[in-house]
Parts: C-alpha cells; structure tokens; sequence
C-alpha cells in the first residue's frame, strides 16, 4: 500500500513540474522576460505562449499515460508470488516458507492432503477398475 501512495506522489510531482513548465512558458509572454534580461524590443506575442502551452501540454499527457502504465505493471510485478526453483518454497513476509506455511500465515487458510486422478493412476497404477463380471 505504501508503494501505491509513493507512485502517486510521483505522478503528482511530475503534474506540478508541467504546470510550472506553463505557467513559466505565459510568465515569458506577460513579463517579457527574454527582454528584461537581454534587453531589446519588447514586443508580446501571444501566438507563441499558445504554441509553448499545447507542446507542453502535449508532451505531458504522453509523459503522464507513460509514468501511468509503467507503475501499473510495477503494481502487477509487485503482487507476484516469488517461489523458489529448486526448494519450490515461497517468499512470504521477507523469508521463505512452504506452500502450507504460507497458506496458513499469510491467507489463513489450512490445508489438507489427496491425491489427484493422474498421479493415482500413476502411484497405484494396479487399482484400475476391473471390468465388470456381466460385461
């Protein structure tokens, strides 16, 4: 839960660095800023503040679905169990327990034992069912 506000926050700053982007971009346009800085004519031009907003505005609707879809796939990679290759463990609040362990601590879930119709066959592969003695 605390990964989720953390990439909220990171889309909420990447929100306020584009607004400050704009607002700086219309600042230019009202204040004249190149013109008190360098000097020279100071002549508005409105055209070009509307041109700035939507390349920015633009680039941050890209940026934004982009960061989005990125800390999506983070939450789905998240949410992934972690099991081991060789012990077939799983990783559970920082180390690895079994399969039955894990179901119990962290699903509360308590398990028993069978045995599924292949592996029957398999283990006890002389109990198939005889034919009938009518057949």
């Amino acid at each position: 839960m605390r990964n989720k506000r953390r990439a909220s926050q990171v889309l909420w700053i990447e929100c306020i660095g584009f607004a400050i982007l704009l607002a700086v971009s219309w600042l230019d346009e009202l204040l004249r800023l190149p013109q008190l800085i360098f000097g020279g004519v100071a002549m508005p031009n409105w055209h070009e503040g509307a041109l700035e907003s939507l390349v920015i505005i633009t680039v941050w609707v890209f940026v934004f679905v982009a960061t989005r879809r990125i800390l999506k796939r983070f939450y789905y990679l998240e949410d992934q169990l972690q099991m081991c290759g060789w012990c077939r463990k799983l990783k559970g609040q920082g180390d690895w327990v079994s399969l039955e362990d894990y179901l119990t601590k962290e699903l509360g879930v308590e398990t028993s034992l069978g045995i599924c119709t292949n592996c029957g066959r398999r283990v006890f592969p002389e109990e198939e069912p005889s034919p009938s003695p009518h057949a």
